[in-house]
C-alpha cells in the first residue's frame, strides 16, 4: 500500500505486479513475483486494491487466458492509508511549548485591537488576522497538549533510555523554566488585550463568519453564515478560557496557569527521577534492585531444595517458635514427651485461640476496653479549621480592592492579612523582569490575582501591622477574589 501512495504522489494510477516487486525496499522484497501477485489479490478482495485486467501486452490469442492484472487505489484504501498516516504521526508527536506562539499571539490580538477601533473594519484585513490568531492558538494548544504527554513518558522513564534521559534533562529543564516565565509574562498581557476586546469583538467575528461563508450556494448562505459564527464563537471562547479565569469559564482556572502548574510540577518529578537514576546506577540499594537480585539468585539455585532454603532465608518463613502455649497444653507435652525432630504432619495438633487465629491477639478475660470517646478532639478539630478558614476569608475580603489603588492606602493589616498580602507580593514580584511597568500574577491555590504596576511620581508606602511597619517604593496595586465576590 505504501508504494500505490508513492505513485499516487508521482501521478502514476496503475501499477503491474513486478512493478510493485521492484519498488519494495530491499529487505521486504519478497524473492518471487508470485508473492506479491498473491499479496495484491488480498488487498483487491479487503476493498484496498481494484484490479483491471492488462490488456496492454497482449500480444497472442493465448494471452487473452493468462491471469493478468493492473492495480489500483481504490477510494476507501487511499482513505485507509491516509488515516494510518495521520494516527502513526499522531502517535509519534511530542510537541513543543511555543514560547514564539505567544508573541504571535500577542502581535495578533494587538493587530485586532486595530481593526475593532476601525468605523467599518476591512472584512479580509478581519478575517486573515482572526484566521492567524486561531490558527497560531490552535497550535499553541495542541503543541502543549502533545509536549505535557511526551514529558510524562519521559519522567515516568518508558520510551527512551537512561544515558538519553540523563543528558536531556538539563536542557530539558532550562526549556521548562524559559517556557514558564514567558507564560507568566506573555499570558497576562494577552490576558489583558482578550479583555479590551471582548466588548467589540462580536461584530469582527460576524464579519469573519460573513466572509467566510461568501462562496456557498445561494439557498445555503443563511445556514453556512450561522455555522461559521457559531464557530468563530467557540474559538474566541476558547482563547478566552485559555488566557481567563471567570464565571464564562464556571470558576475553574483558565488552561494556561493550569499548564504552568504543570510544567513546573514536573521539574520536581525530573529531578527525583534523575536521583533514582543516580542511584541505581552508583549501585545503592533499593527495593526494585534487591528483589531483581533474588530473583537471579532462585534462577541460578542448583535444585529446588536450595530454592526453598534461600526462600525461607529471604522470607523469614521459620518454624513458629516465639508461639506461646498455655499450661493445659504444657502439662499434656509433659505426660506425653514429643522428640523435637518429629513431623508436624505427625504430631498433635497444637490448639490455638481463634481470636488469634483471626486477629493475632489472644483473647482476654474480663471486661473489655471501653471505647475511647474522641468526638470532643474531632469537634475541636472542626472548630479550629473553621476559625482559619472564616480567618483567611477575612483576609482575602480585606485585601480585596475596588480597581487599582496605591500600596499606601492598604492601611493597617491583621496578622493573617499581611501574611496573605505577602504571599501575594512575593508572587507577583517573581514575575516582574527588568523594564516592565506592570505584571499580574495568581497566587499558588488559584484563590486571589494580584496586578502591580509602577506610579509615576514613585513615592514610599507603609504598611501597618501589629508586628512592625513595612516600609517599600509605593505602586499600583489590584487584588482580585478570584473564589468570591470579582473586585
Amino acid at each position: 500500500m505504501g508504494v500505490f501512495v508513492a505513485a499516487k504522489e508521482r501521478f502514476a494510477v496503475h501499477l503491474r505486479p513486478e512493478d510493485v516487486h521492484a519498488a519494495l525496499p530491499t529487505e521486504r522484497r519478497p524473492a518471487e513475483i508470485e508473492d506479491v501477485t498473491k499479496a495484491l489479490d488480498n488487498l483487491v478482495g479487503w476493498g484496498n486494491l481494484r484490479a483491471d485486467p492488462d490488456t496492454a501486452r497482449v500480444t497472442a490469442v493465448e494471452d487473452f487466458y493468462r491471469k493478468r492484472f493492473i492495480y489500483q487505489l481504490t477510494r476507501a484504501g487511499e482513505a485507509a492509508e491516509e488515516a494510518l498516516g495521520v494516527f502513526g504521526e499522531a502517535l509519534g508527536r511530542r510537541g513543543a511549548l511555543q514560547a514564539v506562539a505567544l508573541h504571535d499571539i500577542v502581535t495578533q490580538l494587538r493587530a485586532l485591537l486595530v481593526v475593532a477601533a476601525e468605523e467599518e473594519p476591512d472584512a479580509a484585513v478581519t478575517y486573515l488576522t482572526l484566521d492567524a490568531l486561531s490558527s497560531r492558538f490552535a497550535a499553541l494548544a495542541e503543541n502543549a497538549r502533545a509536549f505535557m504527554g511526551s514529558l510524562q513518558r519521559t519522567i515516568d522513564l518508558h520510551e527512551v533510555k537512561v544515558e538519553e534521559f540523563l543528558a536531556y534533562k538539563d536542557r530539558l529543564i532550562q526549556y521548562l523554566e524559559r517556557f514558564i516565565q514567558d507564560l507568566i509574562t506573555l499570558g497576562g498581557r494577552i490576558a489583558l488585550l482578550i479583555t479590551e476586546l471582548d466588548a467589540g469583538v462580536e461584530p469582527l467575528l460576524r464579519i469573519a463568519a460573513a466572509r467566510e461563508a461568501a462562496d456557498a450556494s445561494p439557498a445555503e448562505v443563511e445556514s453556512a453564515e450561522k455555522a461559521a459564527l457559531e464557530r468563530w464563537r467557540g474559538r474566541w471562547a476558547g482563547l478566552r478560557a485559555w488566557f481567563l479565569t471567570g464565571p464564562e469559564g464556571e470558576g475553574r482556572p483558565s488552561q494556561a496557569r493550569l499548564l504552568r502548574g504543570q510544567a513546573l510540577g514536573s521539574i520536581p518529578q525530573l529531578l527525583a527521577a534523575v536521583r533514582l537514576l543516580n542511584e541505581r546506577r552508583s549501585g545503592r540499594s533499593d527495593r526494585s534492585a534487591d528483589f531483581r537480585v533474588l530473583a537471579r539468585w532462585f534462577a541460578e539455585a542448583r535444585d529446588d531444595a536450595a530454592r526453598h532454603q534461600l526462600w525461607r532465608a529471604a522470607f523469614g518463613l521459620y518454624p513458629a517458635r516465639h508461639l506461646t502455649i498455655d499450661a493445659d497444653t504444657l502439662a499434656a507435652r509433659d505426660a506425653e514427651p514429643v522428640p523435637p525432630g518429629t513431623s508436624w504432619r505427625e504430631a498433635a495438633p497444637l490448639r490455638i485461640s481463634p481470636q488469634l487465629r483471626r486477629t493475632g491477639r489472644y483473647e482476654k478475660r474480663g471486661r473489655a476496653r471501653k471505647v475511647e470517646d474522641r468526638s470532643a478532639g474531632r469537634r475541636a478539630l472542626a472548630e479550629l479549621a473553621a476559625r482559619q478558614a472564616a480567618q483567611t476569608a477575612a483576609a482575602r475580603r480585606r485585601l480585596m480592592t475596588q480597581g487599582e489603588v496605591r500600596l499606601s492606602d492598604l492601611g493597617e493589616l491583621d496578622t493573617v492579612a499581611f501574611g496573605l498580602f505577602l504571599q501575594l507580593l512575593g508572587d507577583v514580584l517573581a514575575t516582574w523582569r527588568p523594564g516592565m511597568t506592570r505584571t499580574v500574577a495568581t497566587s499558588n491555590d488559584g484563590s486571589m490575582e494580584i496586578h502591580l504596576a509602577l506610579l509615576p511620581d514613585g513615592g514610599q508606602a507603609e504598611i501597618r501591622t501589629p508586628d512592625g511597619v513595612l516600609r517599600g517604593p509605593d505602586h499600583l496595586v489590584r487584588i482580585i477574589d478570584l473564589v468570591g465576590e470579582d473586585g
